[in-house]
Parts: C-alpha cells; sequence; structure tokens
C-alpha cells in the first residue's frame, strides 16, 4: 500500500497537469476563436470558385487547358493536412488512417500514389507504413497560415501536374463543424471535375473577355491555390477544436483522480491514526 508521502506527492503531479491542461484548453479556445472567424469568412469564396470553375469545365473541351484534361490511371497525388503538434485527440490518428484506408482501397485504380504531407505528425504516423510513399513533408507552417504559403504548395502541385509526374491529385483535411466535430473531407483538385447537370437542361456558353486562353490561365490554377487555403484554414481550426475538447476531457479526469487520491490520503491518514491510538492505549495497558 502506498504511504502517505507518495500519495501527497501524486496528488501534487496530478493538479499540477490538471493546471498545463487548463491552460491549453484557454488557449486553444482563443485560438480557436481567430481560426473559426478565418474559416467563416474563406467558405463562401471557396464555395462559389469550385462553384464557378466546376461551371465552367462543362462549357470546355477537356484539352483547352491541362487542368481540365483527364489523363490516365497512373500515379495520383494525396495532399494530407495534419498538425505538428500533438495531444488533440484523434485529430492526427483518424486522417492519417483513412488516408491509408484511401490508398489501399484504391477505388480509382491508380498505379501508385505519392503522399505530400503537411505538419510532423502525419509523416511521424505513415513514414513507418509499408506502401505509404512520401515524396514531400511541410512543417511547422500551420501556426500561421497566409494565402502566399497555399499559393506556394498549389503552385508546386500544378506544376508536378503539369510535368505529368501525376494523373491526379487529392486533398485531404478535417473540414471544421465544431469544437467536438470535425468531419474527414476528400476533395480532388485535378484535373477539375465538370458540373453535373440535369439531363435536358440547356448549357450556355461563355463569353471571354479578354480571350478564353487568358482567363483560364488564370482562373484554373487560383482555383488550387484558394482550395488549399480553405483547407488549411479549415485543418487548422479543427486541430484547435480537437485540442481544446481532448484539454477539456483530460482537466475532468485529472479531477476525478484528485478526488480518487484525497479519498485514498484520507483513508490511509485515518488507518494510520487509529493504528498509532491502538498502540498508546496498548501500551498504557501493558503498564498497569
Amino acid at each position: 500500500m502506498p504511504s502517505l508521502k507518495d500519495i501527497k506527492k501524486r496528488i501534487g503531479s496530478v493538479k499540477n497537469t490538471q493546471q498545463i491542461t487548463k491552460a491549453m484548453k484557454m488557449v486553444s479556445a482563443a485560438k480557436l476563436r481567430r481560426a473559426q472567424d478565418a474559416v467563416v469568412a474563406a467558405r463562401p469564396y471557396a464555395a462559389k470558385m469550385m462553384d464557378v470553375l466546376s461551371s465552367l469545365a462543362l462549357r470546355e473541351e477537356a484539352d483547352a487547358h491541362p487542368l481540365l484534361m483527364e489523363r490516365g490511371k497512373g500515379r495520383a497525388l494525396v495532399v494530407l493536412l495534419t498538425a505538428d503538434r500533438g495531444l488533440c485527440g484523434g485529430f492526427n490518428g483518424n486522417i492519417s488512417k483513412a488516408t491509408e484506408r484511401f490508398i489501399r482501397a484504391n477505388e480509382e485504380g491508380y498505379e501508385g500514389y505519392d503522399l505530400m504531407i503537411i505538419g510532423r505528425k502525419g509523416r511521424d504516423l505513415l513514414k513507418s507504413r509499408p506502401g505509404m510513399n512520401i515524396s514531400k513533408v511541410y512543417e511547422d507552417i500551420t501556426g500561421s497560415i497566409s494565402y502566399s504559403t497555399a499559393s506556394l504548395i498549389g503552385q508546386e502541385i500544378i506544376d508536378g501536374y503539369n510535368e505529368n509526374k501525376y494523373d491526379a491529385v487529392y486533398l485531404v483535411f478535417n473540414a471544421f463543424r465544431s469544437a467536438i466535430s470535425q468531419d474527414i473531407t476528400f476533395d480532388k483538385l485535378l484535373p477539375i471535375v465538370p458540373k453535373e447537370v440535369e439531363e435536358g437542361v440547356h448549357v450556355a456558353e461563355y463569353l471571354y473577355e479578354p480571350s478564353r486562353g487568358e482567363v483560364l490561365e488564370q482562373i484554373l490554377p487560383k482555383h488550387v491555390e484558394v482550395q488549399i487555403f480553405r483547407g488549411l484554414l479549415e485543418s487548422v481550426a479543427s486541430e484547435h477544436g480537437s485540442r481544446m475538447s481532448a484539454m477539456d476531457s483530460a482537466s475532468k479526469n485529472a479531477s476525478e483522480m484528485i478526488g480518487k487520491l484525497t479519498l485514498q490520503y484520507n483513508r490511509a491518514r485515518q488507518a494510520a491514526i487509529t493504528k498509532e491510538l491502538m498502540e498508546i492505549i496498548s501500551g498504557a495497558e501493558s503498564i498497569k
């Protein structure tokens, strides 16, 4: 049975841990509010861009631009968005496992997949998994998300696609719903998929100014950058929400553990007092 000193030391250790988890929850809550505001502001633009590009792809021939062209089933690139830090529940583990299942299932029939991972934790979880070919890892960029960062990543992806390294590009991220709810989302970035229309609906032609080629050359790469930027914002907000929820649960568990240890300490202390009294009474009786 642990001594009173050991139990008291453990209670102090749990209290110190609880102070840390409470502080981390407060920090994540503050960061979540800012990240949530950024996501809410970016969603309408990203959704409208997706809608416009899908509509444009419907009206254009596949050979009008390389980013619209359907290719074979060679290699595909999966861009996985994770976090650089842990202590956020199943945020990193769940999306990494979902990505691994997606690649192994290979429902699209590609010959192979390459992984571009944003976030240290995704790399750590998948680097030892057989068949996971990690071609690129970006670390320490999720702390401060900017459009310029998304633009650089998007341009690298477009360059690889234009050089025929990949026949398709998928973006995988946690879409933010609430502090306790995130949806793992798979978006096909490239090639841009035409919008579905009902049978019999007339599809009007677009008029381009200054020219079709110049418009496509500007707007199609911008679409990739915007979707990556939105995915990064969604992922960061989901990370803070998951960490806040995890730290809240850890603080509650610490409170329960402190209660149990305090009860154990009081019982052990009472037993020690009772033992001392019995020894005193026994000693007095022996003197008589």
